[in-house]
């Protein structure tokens, strides 16, 4: 039931190629444009900082429709059919997905227009897949609490915001020790358990609170 759910919201986005086509754009628009502003002079930290900003609305846009074609007839039809714990974990999982392919679309381009800052390779992907990981929980869960207020994305991102930052703030002290090179002895394994554990606690309160929504 949950690979059927999960095949679903794959098959229902590359049916709309306008939605993906979109995201790609602003995407590599983006990076192009941070490329003529800086012309490959960027430092470290602008580096680490503008991928992360870019990341971050990418995630947003991504997960503010996740529930935006769950109305009427389909949510009746969803709610007859399916668990509440397996429809939301299908969803967290496709937007992980669908973050992590576009947060490693984000960094070929970086590396192409402008340059690849990243010295420790193996720890940065390891960070962009429990980034998604993270921000799919948060942002999955808030787009269904906005969904039952008449789909108010601005509702979304201000219940994101205060939930997102001190995911973001582990997500950057990581991405920086990456991106300077420190060896594996010297990464601040602490702020990898701390990450990991707020991924936990997400993907659980969405479990938990998921299912009063769904009863709604």
């Amino acid at each position: 039931m949950l690979l059927q759910l999960i095949k679903k919201e794959f098959l229902l986005e590359f049916r709309q190629k306008s939605t993906l086509g979109g995201v790609l754009i602003y995407v590599i628009g983006t990076v192009f444009v941070s490329a003529l502003c800086f012309k490959t002079h960027i430092d470290k930290p602008t580096w680490n900082a503008l991928f992360w900003v870019i990341t971050l609305f990418t995630s947003v846009t991504i997960s503010g429709k996740s529930f935006l074609k769950e109305t009427g007839g389909q949510a009746l039809f969803n709610y007859l059919h399916y668990k509440p714990q397996q429809f939301i974990f299908s969803k967290i999982i496709y937007n992980m997905v669908f973050m992590f392919l576009l947060s490693f679309i984000t960094f070929f381009f970086y590396a192409f227009f402008i340059t690849n800052q990243v010295e420790n390779l193996s720890l940065f992907f390891i960070i962009l897949t429990l980034a998604s990981t993270g921000l799919a929980g948060v942002l999955t869960l808030m787009s269904a609490i906005a969904a039952k207020a008449n789909g108010n994305f601005a509702l979304m991102s201000i219940l994101s915001f205060p939930v997102i930052m001190p995911l973001i703030l582990v997500i950057i002290k990581l991405s920086k020790q990456a991106v300077d090179g420190i060896e594996w002895a010297g990464v601040g394994f602490n702020f990898l358990a701390i990450l990991m554990a707020l991924n936990c606690l997400t993907i659980a309160l969405s479990f938990l609170l998921f299912p009063h929504l769904w009863k709604d």
